[in-house]
């Protein structure tokens, strides 16, 4: 057997010194199913029961020999075609300067970022959202059953299998609780779709940022701290900020979270509908149904949730009165980001 083994490597060897012989070949004739080392494996039937288990530990080096130079072989291959295919590319002089109007971010994008990496050094994970949820997310895990009155809140655009187009961020609520558990720090920002009626404030497709924090002695305070420090920073300055009781299925208890209207500074306008606030951020202390569907337990761990309007920060942020132009397209409009 020893022999045997000896031969095969010599064999080895000399296939891998030639170029010519193709990785693929080499992994079925020695490591395939009716490979060489297969055979030996099988051999080992004939061998004396004292020289056995010496056998097997031979034919076990000799596969990991193999394998490890196989390895070797292919890291080689895919180098060499990468290399390839860069000399092989089209060259791009980037010194040379372009006559083409350089485009922009969109400005809910620009936002987005910008409260991402404000998050993010609060300690914040930051998770894609699905466009397309299940009913049971969407509705039943943030207690909003079949029936509930709550969803006649947002009339909603269905699908033929029966999920839907979301309605909220909150709709990833489930799944965040699911993979993190608890203690967690997550946002999870995505676009969103109503039925709504469209004004200068309300769009059937918007993008909201949802943001959940979990953990021992969780309360309001927090939610509180997390959010103006978050709104401070994204809009330049202290902001004026308002907590009045509000009403979410999924929070216990609910509150709306205003921010004086920018427009007007509180006088009021059509933007803010006369009223000096702009709604921008309902939140609350995460209900206990929900922690116990997402498999938290709710006698250790509490939390609060939020969710951001980022179309509304945006406009906020860049003096945009009108939500319609958003969407619009209007290419001359959107890209004046670049110098606000």
């Amino acid at each position: 057997m020893k022999e045997k083994i000896k031969n095969l490597k010599i064999e080895f060897d000399n296939l891998v010194q030639n170029t010519n012989e193709k990785i693929d070949d080499l992994k079925v004739a020695f490591l395939g199913k009716k490979g060489k080392i297969t055979e030996l494996l099988q051999g080992l039937k004939n061998v004396p029961n004292e020289e056995k288990r010496e056998a097997g530990i031979s034919i076990n080096n000799f596969k990991e020999y193999v394998e490890n130079k196989i390895d070797e072989l292919e890291k080689i291959y895919k180098q060499k075609e990468l290399e390839k295919e860069i000399n092989s590319a089209e060259k791009i002089d980037i010194t040379v300067p372009s006559n083409n109007k350089l485009g922009s971010l969109h400005p809910i994008t620009i936002v987005q970022k910008e409260v991402e990496e404000i998050f993010k050094s609060m300690g914040f994970m930051v998770e894609d959202g699905n466009e397309i949820e299940t009913e049971f997310n969407n509705f039943d895990a943030v207690n909003v059953p079949r029936n509930h009155p709550a969803r006649d809140m947002q009339d909603t655009f269905w699908l033929d299998n029966g999920e839907v187009l979301k309605t909220q961020t909150s709709a990833g609520q489930n799944r965040i609780l699911r993979k993190y558990g608890a203690p967690c720090r997550v946002i999870f920002p995505g676009r969103c779709f109503r039925n709504e009626s469209v004004d200068a404030s309300h769009e059937n497709t918007f993008f909201q940022l949802e943001g959940m924090m979990v953990g021992k002695d969780i309360n309001v305070a927090n939610l509180i701290y997390f959010m103006k420090t978050m709104l401070s920073k994204v809009l330049k300055k202290d902001v004026d900020v308002r907590l009045r009781p509000g009403f979410f299925p999924f929070t216990e208890p609910s509150f709306e979270l205003d921010v004086t209207c920018p427009f007007c500074g509180g006088k009021g306008c059509p933007t803010c509908k006369q009223g000096g606030w702009i709604e921008l951020c309902p939140c609350g202390m995460i209900h206990p149904e929900v922690l116990r569907m997402g498999g938290v337990d709710t006698t250790k761990y509490q939390g609060f949730a939020f969710g951001l309007g980022l179309t509304r920060l945006a406009m906020m942020k860049y003096n945009i009165k009108e939500i319609r132009m958003l969407n619009s397209g209007n290419i001359p409009f959107l890209s004046q980001t670049k110098t606000r």
